[in-house]
């Protein structure tokens, strides 16, 4: 009797303890995914901060998604690879969506050698843009048209990008905010880290049209870009 007690003693501690882990695991993933979204909302400010050198406002107006990928991270020494983590918001009949968790990767392969961290942002700027955003995978400039963003005010003037593209995307590195080319680069929704946010498997689709609660700690980040949002449709009045 003893002996049966002392083994289920065993086991019961054994499962004790791995629920433990897990529940410290998810603590941590999350923090982790909460840092994101406060890189991504401190992106977005810094970048939005300098007018002249910001995404234009006839740009961020009729914008209907927004992805933000902080510290992008490039590397290569004759064949590169780049990856990062972000999040992304669409815009919907009741506001900003609540994010979904993304990641953006791809290869280049040349004589290079160096390494670089940069931040990112893709601008959807049409219903089939939107569209891609609601795949769960796709190649920039393969699945969907994608091209390098204008910038600053002076841009307004320009209407390239309202008859070809899709996507715009911009970088910042070293403080330096422009349009970059990431064809080639693939955009993937990461499932693991949404289901962490969201205590489930909510489809990414069911999250981006608007039909999901913003989790508290996601809020910061949706109302920056909802303002910034806002402040563009002011101007282009």
């Amino acid at each position: 009797m003893k002996s049966w007690m002392k083994h289920w003693s065993v086991i019961a501690c054994g499962v004790a303890v791995s629920v433990s882990s897990t529940i410290a695991s998810a603590a941590t993933d999350k923090a982790k995914l909460v840092e994101r979204l406060q890189d991504a909302q401190a992106v977005v400010t810094q970048i939005m901060a300098t007018p002249d050198k910001s995404i234009p406002s006839s740009i961020l107006s009729s914008a209907t998604c927004l992805a933000v990928i902080p510290s992008f991270k490039k590397a290569a020494f004759v064949v590169g690879g780049q990856y990062g983590q972000g999040v992304v918001t669409c815009r919907t009949s009741k506001g900003w969506s609540a994010p979904v968790f993304v990641q953006l990767a791809g290869g280049s392969f040349g004589f290079q050698i160096g390494g670089q961290a940069t931040d990112l942002i893709i601008v959807a700027m049409n219903q089939q843009g939107l569209q891609d955003m609601l795949k769960n995978k796709f190649k920039l400039g393969a699945d969907a048209a994608a091209s390098a963003g204008p910038v600053g005010r002076n841009a307004q003037a320009g209407t390239d990008w309202k008859l070809n593209a899709e996507l715009l995307t911009y970088s910042r590195s070293k403080g330096l905010f422009a349009g970059i080319d990431l064809d080639g680069t693939v955009l993937s929704q990461n499932e693991d880290d949404t289901r962490v946010m969201y205590g489930n498997a909510i489809p990414f689709e069911t999250i981006l049209k608007g039909n999901q609660a913003t989790p508290a700690e996601a809020r910061p980040f949706v109302r920056t870009v909802a303002k910034y949002f806002v402040q563009a449709r002011e101007e282009n009045k």
